[in-house]
C-alpha cells in the first residue's frame, strides 16, 4: 500500500548515511564551478551524479576538472534530452537510498545536505528553501503555487529530495515535459499518499535570468509546461489560489510574466491540437531502460 511511504514519528528512519546529489546541466559554464564548490564541502557521505545535456561551452570541462580533483565523489554522464530525462539517468546510476536534486545555476548553502538528510528521515519527499538571487526585480516575484489535497506541489527540483524507492515506484520524472516535470512528479507523489515535508533551513540560492527577454522566455516555457500538466492530469484551475496569487503579484513585471506564461500555455494548446503530441492522462512517468555508460 502506498500510504506506507509516510512514517509516524515513532517509526521515523534514521538519517540516511549516504545521499546521491543529482544534477542536470546544459551550458552552465558561468555557474557550475560555484555550484560544485558549494557541494564538495557538504556533510559526507554523499556522491555527485552529474548529467550534461551535450553542452557547447566549457560545462563538461569544468565537471571533468572537479572529477579529477574529487574522483571518489563524482559520476559524470552525457546525454541529450530535457531535464526530466537527465535526472532519471542520474537516479539510475545513483548509489544512495535517497536522491537530492539541485540545478547547475544554484549554490547550496552551508549545512544544506545535512538539513535535507534530516528531512528525508521524516518523510519520503523533502523540499528545501530556494531563494532567488540576481536581478532584484525578478527575484522578488513568487512562484505560482498549485495545490493537491491541500499540499503545495510546486516545490522546484532545484532543491528537492526523494526516497529512491518512492521515486522508482512513481516511474521517475516524465521526460516528455519541457518544464513542470517536477510539479508532475510531486503531484503524483501526493496522489499516491506521500507527504512532502518543507525544510526551510535547507537553503539554496538560485540565479535568476539576467535579462528581461530571458526572464520572459523562461515564463513562456513555464506556461507551456503548465498546459502539459492539464493534458496529463485534467483541468487544474481549481487547484490554484488566485486571490493569494494576485495579491502578491501586482507589479508590471508580474503582469508581464503572467502574459508570457499565458502565451506559452496557449501555444501548447494550439500546437498540440489534432497532433500526436498530447500527454495522455493515463501515461505514467517514464523510467528509461537504455543506460549510457559513464563518461
Amino acid at each position: 500500500m502506498w500510504w506506507s511511504w509516510n512514517l509516524p514519528p515513532s517509526e521515523a528512519r534514521e538519517p540516511f548515511p549516504f545521499l546521491s546529489i543529482v544534477i542536470t546541466v546544459r551550458n552552465e559554464e558561468a555557474h557550475l564551478a560555484s555550484l560544485l564548490e558549494s557541494l564538495v564541502s557538504q556533510e559526507p557521505p554523499f556522491e555527485i551524479v552529474l548529467v550534461d545535456a551535450l553542452s557547447t561551452d566549457r560545462t563538461w570541462a569544468i565537471a571533468e576538472e572537479y572529477r579529477s580533483r574529487y574522483p571518489e565523489l563524482f559520476q559524470l554522464f552525457r546525454e541529450r534530452g530535457h531535464r526530466g530525462a537527465g535526472r532519471n539517468l542520474g537516479v539510475q546510476h545513483a548509489r544512495g537510498s535517497a536522491v537530492v536534486f539541485i540545478d547547475g545555476d544554484c549554490i547550496a548553502q552551508t549545512g544544506w545536505l545535512a538539513r535535507m538528510r534530516e528531512a528525508l528521515s521524516q518523510a519520503p519527499v523533502a523540499a528545501g528553501r530556494t531563494a532567488a538571487t540576481g536581478t532584484r526585480a525578478f527575484s522578488r516575484l513568487e512562484r505560482v503555487e498549485l495545490y493537491q489535497s491541500g499540499k503545495d506541489v510546486t516545490y522546484p527540483s532545484c532543491n528537492l529530495g526523494y526516497h529512491r524507492d518512492l521515486f522508482d515506484r512513481l516511474g521517475g520524472f516524465d521526460d516528455r515535459f519541457v518544464t513542470a516535470e517536477d510539479i508532475d512528479l510531486n503531484l503524483r507523489a501526493v496522489r499516491a499518499g506521500a507527504t512532502i515535508v518543507y525544510a526551510p533551513e535547507a537553503r539554496v540560492l538560485h540565479q535568476m535570468r539576467a535579462t528581461l527577454p530571458r526572464f520572459l522566455l523562461q515564463a513562456f516555457w513555464n506556461g507551456y509546461g503548465r498546459k502539459q500538466l492539464t493534458e496529463k492530469h485534467g483541468l487544474l484551475w481549481a487547484h490554484y489560489r488566485y486571490r493569494q496569487m494576485l495579491q502578491s503579484q501586482r507589479s508590471p513585471l508580474a503582469y508581464a510574466r503572467l502574459a508570457a506564461a499565458l502565451a506559452g500555455y496557449f501555444t501548447r494548446l494550439l500546437t498540440a491540437l489534432g497532433a500526436d503530441r498530447r500527454i495522455p492522462p493515463e501515461s505514467p512517468g517514464t523510467n528509461r531502460s537504455d543506460r549510457p555508460q559513464e563518461a
